[in-house]
């Protein structure tokens, strides 16, 4: 029988739990090991364990150390006076400030032998500390809400220097002052950070940074929406717009032309997050937009695309030829780069030569050759085709054909053994073929080069936890698109109220398809000439789904709600 280990020594809090029955020697022994290995406090690891109940601790612990004991669930998370410590100390010591008497600062604990805690918090606000015990896991919580609540709120972090606040004018003699102001001011530097970390956790897109005359707005976009999520006084606009120039290597001085830069956040070891960085001049200053470029977005997998299993076939099998012309086409931020990139990472092998020319580009990629467009250097997606060619490419990818230039020498590349995959910004699959035309390029080559065009776009995914059944009268979903056959049995499903796993209904994002390849009809369609009308005849009686029809597959399916459909497929 193997013996435990005799050489821990209890505190007060362990010691009461043995007296009590809640644990035996054995038991305390073991949990105090494994919680000293995992780095976490004896508590954390009993409750999460679910080896004693967090209630249950801390009434013991109450009347065990005379320590008065209060149910966070009473408590405004979003309203504490967590400024007067850092949120470093916070963490490290599980305590969290609850409200101020006269010099004396209440404080949250879990954990009443932590007289560190107070120690620390004591030296750092200038207060006397004391301890309210409070359930483990409520406090766990708390910490995350009253954090995530001050980052966004300018008034907790700058509530002492809002009237010191120096605004400097336009004009360039600002730039030194405006750099030693930005280097200096450790609120603002704390806020712009949160803001991009809160970005980066939340999972939005885009960060947009917008200054009017009386106020300042700043919102993110998460699944396509914009919400906003901070509104800092407009007399700090500038410091924080300096921040992020000075941040992503701008000229801080210049404010009258718009510019470009990039962020690089280093997460951990091996992630790293880019926001790619751009200012406008407005006419109350300037417009800040970041774009977060995430590179495992590109590595989801393509079964989560939303590809319906035929249309995935068909894109498979065209990205796996030798040759031919492959297009995504749809709006910004439709999820073509995600698209193309999820097919380039397939075919991403020792074997391959994979080349790419984008503006800029958005997603890096290990084992492929990458070019950033310099048009001001002379470097263009047609320059850059052109190197690409006299360096023995098996695959070409080209960021958006805009000119005739460009779509001449990708269909030329795509006829002579490279396979080419592009953008383009039509509605549709059948628009695609007469924007090519319309470009110059005649349509014997696209018939020869084109192997598949795909139009695309990023519906709402509905939340599966709080996600409703939807009822509709009868005509209103046979005028939507819905066979009157199906309608008795169909189940469909429309956003719920919103819960703490999604954003008003909905969480993530997921792809509207319509995946066209070109049968011997539609060639002879378009070398006679056909119009898009007739394009997209052809195609729906060869039995191709439009957005349309994808997009109500996908709410048969439960998947997106009727409302999102209508949202991004109306005509």
């Amino acid at each position: 029988m193997a013996t435990v280990p005799t050489d821990i020594q209890f505190n007060g809090l362990t010691r009461c739990f043995i007296q009590n029955g809640l644990l035996t020697e054995a038991d305390a022994q073991r949990c105090t090991q494994e919680a000293q290995k995992n780095k976490v406090s004896l508590i954390s690891y009993l409750v999460d364990k679910k080896l004693i109940d967090s209630a249950t601790i801390a009434s013991r612990a109450s009347l065990e150390f005379g320590i008065p004991f209060m149910d966070l669930n009473a408590i405004d998370c979003r309203n504490l006076p967590i400024n007067k410590v850092t949120e470093n100390l916070i963490r490290k010591h599980h305590a969290l400030p609850l409200f101020i008497r006269g010099k004396t600062l209440f404080l949250a604990i879990s954990d009443p032998t932590n007289f560190q805690a107070l120690d620390d918090v004591k030296f750092q606000s200038r207060l006397n500390p004391e301890a309210i015990l409070v359930e483990e896991d409520k406090l766990t919580k708390a910490i995350e809400k009253a954090l995530e609540a001050a980052d966004t709120s300018m008034a907790d972090m700058l509530d002492a220097d809002l009237d010191n606040l120096e605004i400097s004018g336009g004009d360039e003699d600002s730039n030194k002052s405006d750099t030693s102001s930005d280097v200096d001011d450790a609120p603002i530097v704390r806020f712009v950070n949160k803001i991009l970390l809160d970005s980066i956790k939340q999972g939005v897109s885009d960060i947009h940074m917008e200054p009017y005359e009386k106020n300042f707005r700043i919102r993110y976009r998460a699944d396509g929406i914009l919400h906003q999520i901070a509104s800092p006084p407009a007399s700090i606009a500038t410091r924080i717009i300096s921040r992020i120039k000075v941040m992503s290597k701008m000229d801080i001085a210049e404010r009258r032309v718009p510019q470009d830069g990039r962020i690089k956040m280093t997460l951990s070891k091996n992630r790293a997050i880019d926001f790619r960085v751009n200012t406008c001049p407005t006419l109350f200053g300037e417009k800040v937009v970041l774009r977060i470029l995430d590179p495992t977005s590109a590595q989801i997998g393509i079964e989560k695309l939303g590809f319906e299993p035929e249309q995935q076939e068909l894109f498979l099998h065209a990205i796996n030829k030798p040759y031919g012309l492959v297009l995504v086409t749809g709006p910004t931020g439709s999820g073509k780069t995600v698209t193309l990139y999820t097919g380039l990472n397939l075919l991403n092998s020792v074997e391959r030569n994979i080349s790419t020319a984008e503006d800029p580009v958005e997603i890096t990629v290990e084992g492929i050759n990458q070019v950033n467009m310099n048009p001001k250097a002379g470097l263009t997606f047609a320059t850059a085709l052109r190197a690409f060619l006299r360096q023995d490419p098996d695959i070409i990818m080209v960021g958006e054909i805009r000119d005739l230039e460009t779509a001449e020498i990708a269909v030329k590349a795509a006829q002579t053994g490279h396979l080419v995959l592009s953008t383009l910004h039509t509605n549709d699959a059948p628009q695609t073929l007469n924007r090519l035309m319309q470009m110059g390029v005649p349509a014997f080559n696209i018939v020869s080069a084109v192997n598949l065009i795909m139009a695309q776009r990023l519906a709402r995914r509905l939340c599966e936890y709080c996600k409703v059944p939807a009822d509709y009268p009868p005509i209103a979903l046979t005028s939507t698109g819905f066979k009157e056959e199906e309608i008795a049995k169909l189940k469909i499903y429309k956003a719920g109220p919103g819960c703490e796993h999604c954003t008003n209904g909905y969480k993530g994002r997921v792809g509207i398809y319509q995946v066209m390849t070109l049968s011997e009809k539609m060639r002879a369609l378009i070398l006679e000439g056909g119009n898009t009308m007739q394009l997209a005849q052809q195609a729906a009686s060869e039995g191709i789904n439009d957005l349309r029809a994808s997009g109500l597959n996908k709410v048969r399916m439960g998947i997106t709600s009727l409302e999102e459909i209508d949202r991004i497929t109306k005509e």
